[in-house]
């Protein structure tokens, strides 16, 4: 099977995903708000693959490997469970939230929601643009460059902030408060990826220490 073939069939498998995670636990497909959210997601995700087959099959080949499976070492295997079920958490949440009615953002949250989700989206293509080696799992080849450049230059881990920004708006997206939750319960699992990543790049990794020095903000620029 091509890789072209493999990314197509990959793709229209999360969406038939994410769409049951959503449309089952709401009771209905009457939820306008995971119509706009499934949309901006798939028609993102759409564009982003079609844009690595052409420019850059590489990287594509290295994001279609991720999840707890991939991963090579231990304390990953265990990071990415968590990750992945938060993941599933943070659609189903809202879909109970609406289908019970337990919040109610305005109009204006869902509108937040579905920007920051565009936004996150945007600044993940940013990345795929600038590294090449942007896998999915964590890991060093042999070829591997340190990259300081473009959103490189601002944060050192711009995958992460991106990705920070389409998960904050997701709940919001699909009109619920209470999908807050999973994320809360994720957070110590991404800092400690992000942590255990940095880790493997200083060590592994030529040239990373000296980066680590001249950007000094692994995640929020002047914050942390």
């Amino acid at each position: 099977m091509t890789l072209e073939t493999r990314a197509w069939l990959s793709l229209v498998v999360l969406a038939l995903t994410m769409a049951c995670l959503l449309f089952v636990p709401a009771g209905t497909l009457r939820y306008w708000e995971a119509w706009v959210y499934l949309a901006i997601f798939n028609g993102a995700s759409t564009l982003m693959t079609i844009f690595l087959m052409r420019h850059d099959p590489a990287l594509l080949e290295r994001r279609m490997k991720g999840g707890p499976a991939a991963e090579t070492r231990p304390a990953q295997r265990i990071i990415m469970a968590a990750v992945s079920f938060g993941f599933i958490a943070l659609l189903v949440v809202p879909a109970l939230d609406h289908r019970y009615s337990w919040s109610a953002p305005p109009l204006g949250a869902v509108v937040l929601g579905d920007v920051l989700t565009a936004l996150g989206f945007y600044f993940i293509f940013l990345v795929y643009r600038e590294n090449s080696f942007g896998a999915a799992t964590i890991q060093v080849e042999e070829s591997q460059r340190v990259i300081s450049t473009g959103p490189y230059a601002i944060v050192r881990h711009p995958m992460y902030a991106s990705g920070a920004l389409y998960v904050l708006g997701t709940p919001l997206a699909l009109g619920s408060y209470w999908g807050v939750v999973p994320i809360v319960a994720m957070l110590p699992f991404l800092i400690w990826r992000l942590i255990d990543e940095e880790r493997l790049l200083v060590k592994s990794l030529p040239g990373y220490v000296e980066y680590r020095r001249k950007v000094r903000h692994r995640l929020i620029p002047h914050f942390w």
